[in-house]
């Protein structure tokens, strides 16, 4: 298959209604505090300069990034923080994260990701970007514990595990890189994948993305 670069949509309709909220607030608190001071004409120009800003912040926020790439061999994250990048062929299972309670599912908005093996992908990945991953992901080990308040495992000590961590292969993972594998175990007791892809770094609903990740693998 040729390869493919996904654009996230950087802004949602909520991004902007927050920015013009947050615009018109101020426009309208200056204003209030300097009208006895103001024309109507100079009024008028504050209004408009508001909304060039506006336009601007948006127009600078929106710029187009390229958030994946996908090619014949391989799956590539890019982010200002750094990436991460894997093959098809170490890639287990593509899936749609859920969260079980007492028999009943809810799909939660993630893609799960599960590897054959961690050696490649951990010892590749960008430090500042498994920083992120454990920092942003953290919240999915609190819903599963939350879900399951038998489970023999406390939060703390999943989130902060950096145990040692020797993969299938024998190779040894150390601080940072220890801690993101020993997630990513916990990870797939509680969810069966390793890792997760927000709903916001994508550029069309999850089961659509699942559906084209999975058709470049099964082409790999």
């Amino acid at each position: 298959m040729e390869t493919l670069h996904i654009h996230a949509e950087k802004l949602t309709p909520k991004h902007y209604i927050g920015l013009f909220i947050a615009i018109m607030t101020i426009t309208l608190a200056f204003i209030s505090y300097f009208k006895s001071q103001l024309s109507a004409l100079s009024v008028g120009i504050m209004v408009i300069l508001m909304m060039l800003m506006l336009l601007l912040m948006i127009k600078l926020m929106n710029s187009p990034t390229v958030s994946f790439t996908l090619s014949f061999m391989h799956c590539q994250y890019h982010s200002r923080y750094g990436g991460w990048t894997t093959t098809w062929h170490n890639i287990a299972d593509i899936g749609h994260a859920t969260l079980g309670t007492q028999g009943w599912y809810t799909s939660l908005p993630w893609i799960g990701i599960r590897l054959t093996n961690y050696d490649d992908f951990i010892g590749s990945i960008c430090p500042r970007v498994a920083s992120r991953i454990l920092l942003e992901q953290r919240v999915l080990l609190a819903m599963a514990l939350k879900s399951q308040p038998n489970s023999p495992y406390l939060l703390e000590d999943m989130l902060f595990d950096d145990s040692p961590f020797i993969t299938t292969n024998g190779e040894q993972f150390r601080g940072l890189q220890a801690m993101l594998a020993n997630r990513m175990r916990y990870n797939r007791i509680f969810f069966g994948f390793d890792f997760f892809i927000a709903d916001d770094v994508i550029d069309r609903p999850v089961a659509d993305f699942i559906g084209l990740l999975r058709r470049y693998k099964a082409a790999a």
